[in-house]
């Protein structure tokens, strides 16, 4: 460890190995955000002890991670923090700032291995129906639905799809999501058709803001607010008054839940991992082979309801 580590703030720290993360890894800034906020709040851990990133040990690191659980958070948050403190220090090693990763030996809680909540074909086609009436913009609600369930891309990167990627009657879309990565997501004839009604809905109402001064939107779906497209937190709302409108539970629909039914549904229809997995923009397969745990547990359900093997034996 040089002085000048100490000498550094570790505001200057998490700065440092931020903008590390983002030029060399490319990292999306949704998780640059996350380490931002997981590694200061070690840091005023730290500092209330009167110890600092670059003097700190791995007993101060599971001190840290023991007063964490104490605290409540979850296993998931608990784990992120710590794969936050063993990447900064990962940095400062390399940076000469520490001889040594105090974290490094350290194992995380783990995170559970709940499956992902998904829905049913019956239900899915329930919301795609309620949605085509549904609100003050039904064409354009409808086309969110239908390329959410056609393609099973995050939130974020359906409301912030460019108008010009949907020109031409597209048979696919391409998809800018997390760190930047693009790929290519193929539409549905439903998606494709609710798709084209909304682009000409879209351009004569664009068309008529034009004439009175307002410039063109370079959003697919574009609204008034600051980031001048319809915001997740907006969607997300839609999405749920769209569930009451079609009978299906509000808790059990999320934009979330949709990508999780795409994938499941794709999986029992017969597609493979490694085609979903591109679809989905898992960096690793293993993340999307949770869907195979999804259909058994469907498939188990289905025995044990349906098959007479499956059904308690009646009584004498």
């Amino acid at each position: 460890m040089t002085q000048a580590a100490t000498d550094r703030s570790q505001a200057h720290w998490v700065q440092a190995f931020l903008e590390a993360q983002a030029a060399e890894l490319d990292a999306a800034t949704n998780t640059q955000l996350a380490y931002g906020r997981d590694l200061l709040q070690f840091a005023d851990w730290l500092d209330r002890r009167g110890l600092h990133f670059a003097t700190a040990t791995q007993e101060h690191v599971e001190s840290y991670l023991i007063d964490c659980e104490a605290e409540g958070l979850s296993r998931a948050t608990r784990a992120r923090r710590l794969s936050a403190i063993k990447q900064l220090y990962r940095f400062a090693f390399e940076e000469g700032w520490r001889g040594d990763n105090p974290a490094i030996r350290i194992k995380g809680p783990g995170r559970s291995k709940s499956l992902p909540k998904t829905l049913s074909v019956e239900e899915v086609d329930r919301l795609l129906a309620a949605a085509r009436d549904h609100g003050r913009q039904p064409t354009r609600n409808r086309c969110l639905m239908e390329i959410l369930y056609a393609t099973g891309m995050r939130v974020s990167e359906l409301v912030e799809l460019p108008v010009s990627a949907a020109r031409g009657d597209p048979r696919m879309l391409l998809v800018r999501g997390k760190g930047g990565k693009e790929r290519m997501v193929p539409l549905s004839g439903d998606a494709r058709a609710a798709l084209a009604d909304w682009l000409a809905e879209r351009d004569r109402a664009e068309e008529v803001a034009r004439a009175q001064g307002t410039p063109a939107s370079r959003h697919l779906f574009p609204a008034m607010g600051k980031a001048g497209h319809l915001t997740r937190q907006g969607f997300y709302r839609l999405i749920k008054d769209i569930a009451v409108a079609a009978g299906v539970s509000p808790s059990k629909v999320t934009p979330h839940t949709i990508r999780h039914a795409f994938a499941t549904h794709l999986l029992a229809g017969g597609a493979d991992l490694r085609s979903i997995q591109t679809m989905l923009g898992h960096a690793d397969v293993a993340t999307t082979e949770i869907y195979t745990h999804v259909l058994e547990d469907r498939l188990r359900d289905l025995v044990l309801e349906h098959h007479p093997l499956g059904k308690a034996a009646p009584k004498a």
